[in-house]
Protein backbone atom coordinates (compact mmCIF):
# COMPACT_ATOMS: atom_id res chain seq x y z
CA UNK A 1 0.00 0.00 0.00
CA UNK A 2 1.27 3.24 -1.52
CA UNK A 3 1.23 5.88 1.90
CA UNK A 4 2.38 8.95 -0.16
CA UNK A 5 -0.16 9.00 -2.76
CA UNK A 6 -3.81 9.99 -2.32
CA UNK A 7 -6.31 10.41 -4.51
CA UNK A 8 -9.92 12.94 -4.02
CA UNK A 9 -13.02 11.67 -4.88
CA UNK A 10 -15.51 14.07 -5.91
CA UNK A 11 -19.42 13.76 -5.60
CA UNK A 12 -20.45 15.66 -9.69
CA UNK A 13 -23.96 17.19 -9.20
CA UNK A 14 -24.46 20.15 -7.10
CA UNK A 15 -20.70 19.51 -5.77
CA UNK A 16 -18.76 20.03 -8.67
CA UNK A 17 -21.37 21.64 -10.62
CA UNK A 18 -23.87 23.74 -9.25
CA UNK A 19 -27.16 21.61 -11.40
CA UNK A 20 -28.05 18.36 -11.59
CA UNK A 21 -26.69 17.22 -15.16
CA UNK A 22 -29.16 14.45 -16.13
CA UNK A 23 -32.05 16.33 -15.54
CA UNK A 24 -30.09 19.22 -17.28
CA UNK A 25 -28.95 16.93 -20.10
CA UNK A 26 -32.39 15.63 -20.30
CA UNK A 27 -33.96 19.04 -20.61
CA UNK A 28 -31.08 19.43 -23.11
CA UNK A 29 -31.76 16.25 -25.04
CA UNK A 30 -35.40 16.85 -25.52
CA UNK A 31 -35.04 20.36 -26.88
CA UNK A 32 -32.72 19.16 -28.89
CA UNK A 33 -35.21 16.89 -30.94
CA UNK A 34 -37.71 19.30 -30.84
CA UNK A 35 -39.25 19.37 -27.36
CA UNK A 36 -41.14 22.90 -26.39
CA UNK A 37 -40.62 21.73 -22.99
CA UNK A 38 -43.87 20.20 -21.87
CA UNK A 39 -42.01 16.70 -22.36
CA UNK A 40 -39.41 17.55 -19.94
CA UNK A 41 -41.75 18.85 -17.52
CA UNK A 42 -43.82 15.72 -17.95
CA UNK A 43 -41.12 13.12 -17.90
CA UNK A 44 -38.89 15.09 -15.10
CA UNK A 45 -41.87 14.89 -13.31
CA UNK A 46 -42.41 11.18 -13.32
CA UNK A 47 -39.06 10.34 -12.47
CA UNK A 48 -39.13 12.77 -8.70
CA UNK A 49 -42.52 11.12 -8.17
CA UNK A 50 -40.84 7.70 -8.85
CA UNK A 51 -37.95 8.77 -5.59
CA UNK A 52 -40.65 11.21 -3.44
CA UNK A 53 -44.13 10.11 -3.92
CA UNK A 54 -43.78 6.01 -4.79
CA UNK A 55 -40.22 5.50 -2.82
CA UNK A 56 -38.42 4.07 -5.08
CA UNK A 57 -34.59 3.95 -4.49
CA UNK A 58 -32.08 6.19 -6.19
CA UNK A 59 -30.69 3.76 -7.81
CA UNK A 60 -33.86 2.47 -9.32
CA UNK A 61 -34.40 5.86 -10.28
CA UNK A 62 -31.45 5.68 -12.03
CA UNK A 63 -32.23 3.24 -14.40
CA UNK A 64 -35.86 4.59 -15.12
CA UNK A 65 -34.02 7.10 -16.16
CA UNK A 66 -31.27 5.36 -18.76
CA UNK A 67 -34.33 3.26 -19.99
CA UNK A 68 -36.00 6.94 -22.15
CA UNK A 69 -32.79 6.30 -24.02
CA UNK A 70 -32.98 2.73 -24.83
CA UNK A 71 -32.65 2.44 -28.84
CA UNK A 72 -30.55 6.05 -29.18
CA UNK A 73 -27.13 5.63 -30.74
CA UNK A 74 -24.32 5.37 -27.90
CA UNK A 75 -22.53 8.11 -30.31
CA UNK A 76 -25.27 9.95 -30.85
CA UNK A 77 -25.67 10.52 -26.43
CA UNK A 78 -22.03 11.10 -25.87
CA UNK A 79 -21.89 13.68 -28.71
CA UNK A 80 -25.12 15.25 -26.90
CA UNK A 81 -23.37 15.20 -24.00
CA UNK A 82 -20.33 16.99 -25.50
CA UNK A 83 -22.64 19.86 -27.27
CA UNK A 84 -24.71 19.92 -23.47
CA UNK A 85 -21.56 20.67 -21.22
CA UNK A 86 -20.62 23.06 -24.62
CA UNK A 87 -23.28 25.06 -23.87
CA UNK A 88 -23.80 24.74 -20.02
CA UNK A 89 -20.37 25.57 -19.00
CA UNK A 90 -20.45 29.29 -19.83
CA UNK A 91 -24.03 30.07 -17.63
CA UNK A 92 -22.95 32.71 -14.91
CA UNK A 93 -23.33 30.21 -12.19
CA UNK A 94 -22.25 26.48 -13.40
CA UNK A 95 -19.89 25.59 -11.01
CA UNK A 96 -19.45 25.47 -7.01
CA UNK A 97 -16.66 27.70 -6.42
CA UNK A 98 -15.31 25.69 -3.35
CA UNK A 99 -15.15 22.13 -4.64
CA UNK A 100 -13.10 24.05 -7.89
CA UNK A 101 -10.40 25.49 -5.59
CA UNK A 102 -10.63 21.94 -3.93
CA UNK A 103 -9.92 20.64 -6.82
CA UNK A 104 -6.96 22.80 -7.49
CA UNK A 105 -5.70 22.16 -4.28
CA UNK A 106 -5.47 18.90 -4.92
CA UNK A 107 -4.20 18.98 -8.36
CA UNK A 108 -1.30 21.27 -6.95
CA UNK A 109 -0.50 18.31 -4.55
CA UNK A 110 -0.58 15.64 -7.01
CA UNK A 111 -3.34 14.14 -5.95
CA UNK A 112 -5.23 11.47 -8.28
CA UNK A 113 -8.52 13.13 -9.07
CA UNK A 114 -11.71 10.91 -9.56
CA UNK A 115 -15.10 11.84 -10.30
CA UNK A 116 -18.19 9.97 -8.88
CA UNK A 117 -21.69 10.25 -10.66
CA UNK A 118 -24.98 8.85 -11.30
CA UNK A 119 -24.52 10.40 -15.27
CA UNK A 120 -23.11 8.73 -17.83
CA UNK A 121 -19.67 9.66 -19.80
CA UNK A 122 -21.24 11.70 -22.57
CA UNK A 123 -21.26 14.10 -20.12
CA UNK A 124 -18.89 13.43 -17.83
CA UNK A 125 -15.65 13.73 -19.95
CA UNK A 126 -16.11 17.46 -20.88
CA UNK A 127 -16.18 18.46 -17.32
CA UNK A 128 -13.65 15.97 -16.57
CA UNK A 129 -11.25 17.75 -19.20
CA UNK A 130 -12.19 20.73 -18.09
CA UNK A 131 -11.53 19.94 -14.19
CA UNK A 132 -8.48 18.01 -15.22
CA UNK A 133 -10.11 14.74 -13.43
CA UNK A 134 -7.69 11.62 -13.94
CA UNK A 135 -10.55 8.50 -13.72
CA UNK A 136 -14.57 8.49 -13.61
CA UNK A 137 -16.55 6.48 -12.07
CA UNK A 138 -20.23 6.67 -13.54
CA UNK A 139 -23.17 4.66 -14.33
CA UNK A 140 -22.35 2.81 -17.52
CA UNK A 141 -25.18 2.49 -20.22
CA UNK A 142 -25.41 -1.19 -22.11
CA UNK A 143 -24.51 -1.11 -25.67
CA UNK A 144 -25.58 -3.29 -27.75
CA UNK A 145 -23.68 -5.18 -30.39
CA UNK A 146 -25.24 -2.73 -33.19
CA UNK A 147 -24.34 0.24 -31.31
CA UNK A 148 -27.31 1.03 -29.72
CA UNK A 149 -28.24 1.50 -26.37
CA UNK A 150 -30.42 -1.47 -24.54
CA UNK A 151 -32.22 0.95 -21.82
CA UNK A 152 -30.49 -1.08 -19.32
CA UNK A 153 -27.26 -0.18 -17.18
CA UNK A 154 -23.87 -1.74 -15.42
CA UNK A 155 -24.42 -0.65 -12.05
CA UNK A 156 -26.33 2.46 -10.86
CA UNK A 157 -23.65 4.63 -9.24
CA UNK A 158 -25.63 5.81 -6.66
CA UNK A 159 -25.36 5.66 -2.94
CA UNK A 160 -23.48 2.29 -1.79
CA UNK A 161 -22.36 1.34 -5.33
CA UNK A 162 -20.53 4.99 -5.15
CA UNK A 163 -18.68 3.84 -1.65
CA UNK A 164 -18.22 -0.06 -3.54
CA UNK A 165 -16.61 2.38 -6.36
CA UNK A 166 -14.01 3.95 -4.67
CA UNK A 167 -13.15 1.34 -2.35
CA UNK A 168 -12.33 -0.63 -5.81
CA UNK A 169 -10.03 2.32 -6.73
CA UNK A 170 -8.26 2.92 -3.72
CA UNK A 171 -7.75 -1.11 -3.89
CA UNK A 172 -6.70 -0.74 -7.62
CA UNK A 173 -4.69 2.20 -6.98
CA UNK A 174 -3.08 0.60 -3.67
CA UNK A 175 -3.59 3.72 -1.78
CA UNK A 176 -4.43 4.10 2.28
CA UNK A 177 -7.67 5.11 2.29
CA UNK A 178 -6.87 7.15 5.57
CA UNK A 179 -4.86 9.72 3.39
CA UNK A 180 -7.55 10.14 0.84
CA UNK A 181 -10.32 12.86 0.38
CA UNK A 182 -13.62 12.69 -0.20
CA UNK A 183 -16.40 15.22 -1.03
CA UNK A 184 -20.33 15.37 -1.86
CA UNK A 185 -23.16 16.95 -1.30
CA UNK A 186 -26.78 14.72 -0.55
CA UNK A 187 -27.18 12.38 2.19
CA UNK A 188 -26.84 9.38 0.00
CA UNK A 189 -22.90 10.57 -0.38
CA UNK A 190 -22.50 9.55 3.05
CA UNK A 191 -21.38 5.43 2.25
CA UNK A 192 -18.71 7.16 -0.06
CA UNK A 193 -17.72 9.84 2.39
CA UNK A 194 -16.73 7.27 5.22
CA UNK A 195 -15.08 5.00 2.61
CA UNK A 196 -11.80 7.71 3.47
CA UNK A 197 -10.04 9.71 6.48
CA UNK A 198 -10.74 12.77 5.14
CA UNK A 199 -14.18 13.50 4.06
CA UNK A 200 -15.83 16.91 3.49
CA UNK A 201 -19.45 18.25 3.04
CA UNK A 202 -20.35 20.44 0.08
CA UNK A 203 -23.98 22.80 1.31
CA UNK A 204 -26.30 22.10 3.27
CA UNK A 205 -27.42 18.86 2.99
CA UNK A 206 -28.88 18.23 7.18
CA UNK A 207 -27.81 14.50 7.25
CA UNK A 208 -24.12 15.11 5.99
CA UNK A 209 -23.95 18.47 8.39
CA UNK A 210 -25.04 16.35 11.53
CA UNK A 211 -22.31 13.71 10.55
CA UNK A 212 -19.62 16.76 9.88
CA UNK A 213 -20.52 18.32 13.40
CA UNK A 214 -20.28 14.98 15.14
CA UNK A 215 -16.76 13.76 13.18
CA UNK A 216 -15.22 17.22 12.80
CA UNK A 217 -15.44 16.99 8.98
CA UNK A 218 -15.38 20.52 6.85
CA UNK A 219 -18.26 21.99 5.31
CA UNK A 220 -17.60 23.87 1.96
CA UNK A 221 -19.96 26.77 1.41
CA UNK A 222 -22.36 25.89 -2.10
CA UNK A 223 -21.11 28.95 -3.41
CA UNK A 224 -21.56 29.23 -7.22
CA UNK A 225 -18.92 30.24 -9.63
CA UNK A 226 -18.96 30.60 -13.38
CA UNK A 227 -16.03 29.21 -14.64
CA UNK A 228 -14.03 26.03 -14.09
CA UNK A 229 -10.98 27.88 -15.01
Amino acid sequence: MDTTKRAAFFDVDETVISAKSMFDFLRFWLARNGDQGDEYNATAGRLRDLAHNGGMPRSEVNRSYYRLFAGVPMAELAEAGREWYDQYRTGPAAFVESSLAAIRTHREEGDTIVLVSGSFRGCLEPIARDVSADIILCTEPIVGADGLLTGEVHRPMIGPAKADAVQETIERLDLDPAVCFAYGDHSTDLEMLSRVGNPAVVGEDPVLLDHAARNGWPVLPAVYAGSAA
